[in-house]
Parts: C-alpha cells; structure tokens; sequence
C-alpha cells in the first residue's frame, strides 16, 4: 500500500480510538487516514502505533545545530531537500512494513523519487536520515540505535546519524557494497559524508555548536557557510583597504606638499639672511672707505 498525497485529518470512524495508546493495533489504511497527522506523532510497525519519544533539550540543541549546518549547505549547494519531524515515508522490509518519521530525512535531487512541494509523505527512500535520540529508557534507547537501525539499512537509507548530547550515544553509519551500515570514520575528529557530497563536520562541534561569524572563519565549514556573505565580506574588506589606501597616499601626498613647503620657506629665509649679511657687509666697507 501507497501512502496517501494527502493524508485524511477526519475524527475516526466508529469503532477507532481517536487517542489510542502505543501497541495499538490498527490497519495501515486506517493509519494513514487517522493516525498518519495526529499529535500524538504515531509512528507505525508491522500494524501497531509507536509514540515517538521526546529527546532533552541538550540533544534538541545538537539536532537543531546539524539542521542548521544542513541549511548553510543546502543554500551554497542546492542538491537536496530538507524534511523534519512529521514527514513519514513507508519501509516495506523483507519481515514486515514500517511507517517511520525521522526527526530529520534529506532527499537528493538525484534519488529516483523526488520529494514534491505538496507532499505530506515521502514516496521513496530517504538518502540521509536523523534521529534524536531520546535516552529516558532502555527501550527508547534501542528503539534508535537498533530497531531503526536495521530498519533503514534495509530500506536503503544510504546514511543514518544518532544524534545525542553525549558523545558515548552519537552514530554515523554508512551503507557499504554489501548493503550493511558501518561507521562513518572521522578523519582527525572531522566526519565527512559520501551521500551528500561537500557536507562535513567536526564531531566535537555537535556539542561546541560555533556560530557562522565563526564557521566561516574556519576551514571545515567555510567552503559551504555563507559563502555569499564571505564574498560581500572580501569586497567590502576590499574596498575598506583601497579607501584606506587612498587616505595613506592623500595623507602621504599632504605630507610632502608641507614638507616642499617647508623646504621652500627654509630656502627663502637663507636667501634672505645671506642678502642681510651682505647688505652689512657692503655697508661696513662703505664705512671704512669713508673713514680713510
């Protein structure tokens, strides 16, 4: 089954529970007709609704720090789409089919099945997805880090990231040939993907989390943060140096006008001390002969 292009927002039919708990069973039609927008964010697992768990603010900050890096890249790049929270897509798995909503899913322009402007779900495979992990219980726990981690890798989502404030619960895992996730290595603490090709970060930044007044100073995230700003910036450091210049060669050009005029008053008052001189000179030899 397809989900719908617009998912149902009517009270269910009799015989539903409009606020059901997890562990519901319900069939997939009437999921995606009642449960798929409700608030309560119901996801759905082989006919039961799962409630997806609410992450602490520490994590939210290091979701929301990514999300915004993802921004910077997308505007430099323009390669994906973005979607966030309620989007859902169907996993139809070898064992059973799953609805899932990724805190975070990115859908390349190259993927097969584009993502529209008036989707309510995702038809296809999310190429990247993020989850938030949410560490209230252990059941959370491995909700993320193992169900949904099998889920993906055999969906075929080519990169799925664990976000957490503490380090110990952060993931990247990557697709190999083989269809399995692994690790994404980080090179000197940098993670760079594969599927989006250009975005990288530093792992310590998820928790450091620099704002872009200091990315763009920094070669890691300079290349995609706000290089449009950097390039205003360099002209308008250009144009500072060259107003700057102009002032030094104004006030170089000043300088030596008074010093030239110096120099020609200088000049004018020896003349006029040798013609003094002379003058007394003259006179005293005028002096002398009238005497004699």
């Amino acid at each position: 089954m397809s989900p719908p292009a617009i998912a149902l927002t009517d009270p269910p039919k009799i015989g539903l529970d409009p606020d059901p708990p997890a562990g519901t069973r319900v069939r997939e039609a009437d999921y995606w007709a009642y449960y798929y927008e409700h608030d309560n964010g119901y996801e759905w697992n082989d006919g039961y609704l799962e409630v997806k768990p609410v992450s602490d603010t520490l994590t939210i900050r290091v979701y929301q720090w990514l999300l915004q890096l993802l921004q910077f890249y997308l505007e430099t790049h323009d390669n994906a789409r973005l979607t966030a929270l309620e989007m859902g897509f169907r996993l139809l798995l070898a064992d059973k089919v799953a609805i899932r909503k990724p805190d975070l899913g990115l859908v390349l322009d190259s993927n097969p099945i584009p993502l529209s402007d008036l989707d309510r779900s995702y038809k296809g495979t999310f190429d990247l997805c993020v989850e938030a992990l949410s560490d209230s219980t252990p059941a959370e726990i491995a909700r993320d880090t193992e169900q949904k981690r099998r889920e993906y890798e055999a969906a075929g989502v080519r990169e799925y990231y664990i976000l957490h404030h503490e380090p110990r619960w952060q993931r990247f895992y990557r697709r190999n040939a083989f269809g399995r996730y692994q690790p994404i290595p980080a090179d000197e603490g940098v993670l760079q993907s594969e599927v989006v090709p250009g975005l990288r970060f530093r792992l310590e930044d998820l928790l450091r989390q620099p704002g872009p007044t200091v990315m763009i100073e920094d070669a890691v995230y300079a290349p995609f943060v706000l290089p449009a700003w950097q390039r205003d910036r360099e002209v308008l450091e250009q144009e500072r140096r060259g107003r700057q210049q102009a002032e030094q060669a104004r006030e170089q050009a000043e300088r030596a006008r008074e010093q030239s005029e110096q120099a020609r008053q200088q000049a004018e008052q020896l003349a006029q001390r040798e013609r003094a001189e002379k003058e007394a000179l003259l006179a005293e030899l005028a002096r002398l002969r009238g005497a004699s």
